[in-house]
């Protein structure tokens, strides 16, 4: 018998019950298992009915992605499934926590399915960069139609249980899972229901046979956002198969592409971000065992943007806050904003009807520091200035309770000087949300050198569960994003000054894959920003600066390195930024010159992969993949790349040096040349990859 996999019989109903923790994936094991249990369950005369189901806090979750890239393992899935949709005895999953992946395709070859009302489920391998490889794409839409298998297998988002109880993928939503499928079992024994064998059911496929629009239109509404990406495409192309072909033909339609992805290129870089933004969860020197501190009500300083934002954040987990201001009116105001956008959200259909009351009830909107008294977690979300933030530090310090958490959610600032404006220095660290705060997903989470464990394990903790991203990182200029986008920005701007423009900048980062370039971000975040930022630090920057001098702030202004005509957000070359660039170049007696997009692209990536280089060195961030995470949630690096670091290694770190080398001599600019690890790796052929396999090993 199985280690995994356990055959019950309760009476005339045998139980098939998985059992292997965390998430009950389908390894070899367990899915051996499966078969072995099945098969003795068909030839037990004393059982009509199979249950198939899960001990622990989910039904089966996936398949078991450690064995991806390695030989397959017997028995294949797809035997396994034959053998239980082929069973002359009905059998029912019964399914809890989440049915993913290959998990729902297990339960897809059931005859029926049942599901507790908390369960979800779906086919989300779009993600990984593959598609459902074992009849997922061919069942699904025969379960559900093809509207919504679409929804579910090119977008990759689950479902929850009363949707599938309306659309048809389950029959009964269940209290208890082994008790309820059971009583199911027992109801089709009685009623003599017919075996439902999906593959032979095309009823629900008919009318997108007939009219092939309700098929291509899904596809065109789940595919807006797809760009660049290979897999919800070769998805959709799958599902196409169900309508299109016999069930056994398009099995073996959906199998090609799943082949194909496997070995492709996004793949493997979509299944090392997966594993990436997991590793990041683990905290380097932190004892074992560190237990984050309560959080029971989180104080946000601060109603404006951010402020409000990172409130809404808390408020969406169902966490209390506190959101304080210096005045009633700027209070107001913020409440106002959060109120608006959660009835947007909600309008759209996003969020249920009462959930924007619901959240803001949870929101005490108050004026004065004084009130932080009762929060566990402070986060300060005002004016970026070393002076402002100071002086916040030291009234936290006068006011919030022994043992709370002080956070900054400065983009650059030091943390270790921050920290010094309070007794407390182990309570302090940094929590920097990207804007807007309530939809980005990464926070970067700044250990200073006197942040105590259970601080910062308290942090990462509590990002984790207002579903952010978290990645802890070290205190310098910028942290870990913005101290590497510094490098592109600095690049972006000598680019002008040798005679790109900066439509033709923005253009080769789109193309590259990143969702905006650095001028239209500029526009976006307000050059008033930086230029304030620059005068309190006594640095001038002679393009942005005259552009600001000219009102030019960015969309908010209707005018910045691009103009917006009647209040649109789309950027559009302006012939006036062209003539201040060439009237700044000819005033500092600067030449013009063609610029490639080739060249530009190197200047644009390179120097931000040998900041990260530097930033390894430092220890500022103690894996590769943890800066891959900070650029893939915090700055939209596409997906499909994999992040900087892991996108280095694809392209070759000697190349990588050696072009950094000629940029260096060309601009005069020392800061181009290789980092010492950088130049390192390129000398000895290796990768940013291998330091993390060394790290591992050591």
């Amino acid at each position: 018998m199985s280690e995994v996999v356990k055959l019950e019989r309760q009476d005339e109903v045998g139980i098939v019950m998985v059992d292997s923790p965390p998430v009950n994936a389908l390894s070899a094991a367990v899915r051996g298992g499966i078969l072995e249990c099945v098969k003795q369950a068909v030839a037990d005369p004393a059982i009509k009915a199979i249950v198939l189901t899960c001990a622990g806090r989910t039904f089966i979750a996936g398949a078991d992605i450690t064995e991806f890239g390695k030989p397959p393992k017997p028995p294949g899935l797809n035997e396994v499934l034959v053998e239980m949709e082929n069973s002359p005895k009905p059998i029912v999953a019964a399914i809890h926590g989440t049915a993913l992946g290959g998990g729902l395709e297990v339960a897809l070859a059931c005859h029926f399915r049942v599901a507790t009302k908390e369960a979800k489920l779906g086919l989300p391998e779009v993600k990984l960069g593959l598609l459902p490889g074992a009849g997922g794409t061919q069942r699904l839409p025969r379960a559900v139609g093809p509207e919504l298998a679409v929804k579910m297998i090119v977008g990759g988002d689950p479902i929850g249980a009363a949707e599938a109880l309306k659309n048809g993928l389950i029959e009964e939503i269940v209290e208890d899972r082994v008790a309820g499928g059971a009583a199911f079992a027992r109801k089709v024994l009685a009623e003599k229901r017919a075996l439902r064998r999906l593959r032979d059911d095309d009823s629900k496929i008919a009318a997108a046979k007939a009219d092939r629009s309700i098929f291509t239109n899904a596809v065109a509404a789940m595919t807006k956002k797809s760009r660049g990406l290979e897999a919800p495409f070769a998805a959709a192309d799958a599902v196409g198969a169900a309508i299109d072909l016999p069930f056994d033909e398009g099995l073996k339609k959906e199998r090609e592409g799943f082949l194909k992805l496997l070995v492709s290129d996004q793949s493997k870089a979509q299944r090392y971000a997966f594993f990436a933004e997991r590793e990041a969860n683990k905290i380097a020197g932190v004892p074992d065992g560190t237990k984050p501190r309560p959080v029971n009500r989180v104080a946000v300083l601060g109603a404006g943007t951010m402020g409000g934002g990172i409130a809404m954040s808390f408020a969406n987990a169902g966490i209390p806050v506190t959101l304080i201001e210096t005045a009633e009116e700027q209070l107001k105001r913020g409440m106002g904003i959060m109120q608006k956008n959660w009835e947007a959200t909600a309008a759209r259909g996003g969020i249920p009807a009462d959930a924007p009351a619901k959240r803001m009830a949870l929101i005490n909107g108050v004026v004065g520091i004084e009130n932080v008294g009762d929060a566990d977690l402070v986060i300060e979300a005002v004016f970026e200035t070393m002076a402002v933030k100071k002086e916040v530090f030291a009234k936290l310090d006068q006011y919030a309770k022994p043992g709370a958490v002080l956070a900054s959610n400065t983009s650059y600032l030091n943390i270790d000087e921050i920290a010094k404006e309070t007794k407390r220095p182990q309570d302090v660290l940094g929590m920097h949300f990207f804007s807007p705060a309530n939809v980005m997903k990464l926070c970067e989470i700044v250990r200073a050198a006197k942040t105590a464990p259970d601080a910062l394990v308290t942090a990462v903790s509590i990002a984790r569960k207002i579903a952010k991203v978290p990645a802890v990182v070290g205190v310098c200029d910028g942290f870990v994003g913005n101290r590497m986008l510094a490098q592109r920005g600095k690049q972006a701007e000598k680019l002008l000054f040798e005679g790109a423009l900066p439509q033709q900048v923005d253009a080769v980062v789109t193309k590259f894959g990143m969702p905006m370039g650095p001028f239209a971000m500029g526009d976006l975040a307000g050059l008033d920003i930086g230029w304030r930022s620059r005068k309190d630090r006594g640095i001038k920057s002679e393009i942005a600066d005259a552009l600001c001098e000219a009102g030019r702030f960015g969309q908010k202004t209707g005018k910045g390195y691009y103009k917006y005509e009647g209040g649109s957000r789309a950027p559009l070359p302006d012939p006036e930024v062209e003539k201040l660039i060439d009237e700044t170049l000819l005033r500092l007696g600067r030449k013009k010159r063609v610029v490639s997009d080739d060249e530009i692209l190197e200047r644009m990536m390179y120097p931000m992969i040998n900041e990260g280089a530097r930033i390894l060195e430092e220890g500022i961030a103690a894996r590769p993949s943890d800066i891959d995470v900070v650029w893939l949630y915090g700055y939209g690096w596409p997906i499909y790349r994999g992040g900087p670091m892991y996108w280095a290694d694809t392209v070759g770190l000697k190349h990588i040096a050696d072009r950094l080398s000629v940029y260096a001599k060309e601009t005069n600019d020392p800061r181009l040349e290789p980092a010492p690890l950088l130049k390192k790796l390129a000398d000895e052929g290796k990768t940013f990859a291998s330091l993390a396999a060394a790290s591992k090993a050591a």
